[in-house]
């Protein structure tokens, strides 16, 4: 994986930190800055949802720092951003059911702590503040594809903490003028994203049950589509997005690869890659999930030059390959 650099920039000159880089999303983006010689990569995370697994095989790389940290704590939010050039801001409690399980956590670490982010960036004059927004905040809205300033009422209280954070980062650009840009990740997917715990993602989870010879659970009736997108794409737009021209700056942008693919569909393809003959398990849908989701892409393409490489398949048959040599 990125073989193929998205900066032209001499990243040695560069501090960044990433909050969650212990995490999924953020253990990748750490990989890709110190295989391109950044300055420094400073993680900020208290593993409640990464792993230091994620992370250990940067700790002889003199420029990798970890602190260890909440960012529900300002003071630690403060430490974490002195030095500091870029911030990737990807902590979160992520997870609809959770959210609507027990949404008192969930409001506390994704809007007191992008909070203090904000506040601790400003503070630290950062150059550029990239965070990791949700395409869960087009909530019922049912026009696909999904275009970023046409929105729906949140139906969880998760997509509500996003959507908080769209408003807090455009309030602080406006008032304090600093240089924030907000992603909307659309489903996520590829190495090291976690099947364990109760809120685990769908593809880890299919990769676990297929792995395991045992039936994977799909609630409703499969139909559902989502705009599935490989890590690497979401790297790739953290990166155009940290280094963008500042007429990108203070905007919000979709990042997926602008196709749909079912639940079925997606399981199947990822039984004709491992030859499974497994059949999935269906329970009843899940309350505050969204029916149909697929991203317009282009204006992440026009001024971030996002150009997402990797589809669906060659996704799935990486992240197949990268579980079963990490089990």
């Amino acid at each position: 994986m990125y073989e193929t650099p998205f900066h032209k920039e001499d990243l040695s000159k560069y501090s960044f930190l990433i909050t969650g880089g212990a995490g999924f999303i953020g253990s990748n983006l750490a990989e890709y800055l110190l295989k391109y010689n950044a300055g420094k990569v400073r993680i900020l995370d208290d593993l409640s949802t990464g792993f230091d697994s994620n992370i250990e095989i940067f700790n002889n790389n003199t420029a990798f720092e970890y602190l260890s940290g909440d960012i529900r704590d300002i003071q630690i939010c403060q430490e974490a951003c002195k030095g500091v050039d870029i911030v990737l801001h990807q902590a979160a409690l992520g997870s609809v059911p959770r959210s609507i399980k027990d949404p008192v956590p969930t409001n506390a670490v994704n809007i007191d702590g992008f909070l203090n982010m904000l506040i601790a960036a400003r503070d630290n004059k950062v150059k550029r503040f990239v965070y990791a927004a949700s395409s869960s905040v087009y909530g019922d809205s049912k026009e696909l594809p999904k275009v970023e300033d046409r929105i729906g009422k949140p139906l969880s209280p998760y997509a509500v903490t996003k959507l908080v954070n769209e408003l807090y980062a455009d309030v602080f650009a406006r008032t304090y003028q600093l240089p924030v840009i907000g992603l909307r990740y659309f489903n996520v997917f590829g190495p090291r994203q976690s099947p364990k715990g109760a809120y685990a993602a769908v593809i880890p989870l299919f990769i676990q049950a297929i792995s395991q010879n045992t039936s994977p659970v799909i609630f409703g009736d499969g139909e559902q589509t989502r705009d599935f997108t490989f890590v690497e794409n979401a790297v790739q737009a953290n990166i155009r997005a940290a280094f963008a021209p500042d007429s990108a700056i203070n905007q919000v942008y979709n990042i997926a690869v602008g196709e749909s693919t079912s639940l079925n569909q997606l399981f199947y393809s990822l039984a004709a890659i491992t030859g499974s003959t497994l059949k999935p398990t269906y329970v009843a849908e899940r309350s505050g999930d969204i029916r149909n989701s697929l991203a317009d892409i282009s204006k992440a393409n026009t001024l971030l030059n996002y150009q997402p490489a990797v589809k669906i398949k060659q996704g799935l048959q990486i992240t197949w390959d990268w579980f079963m040599n990490h089990k």
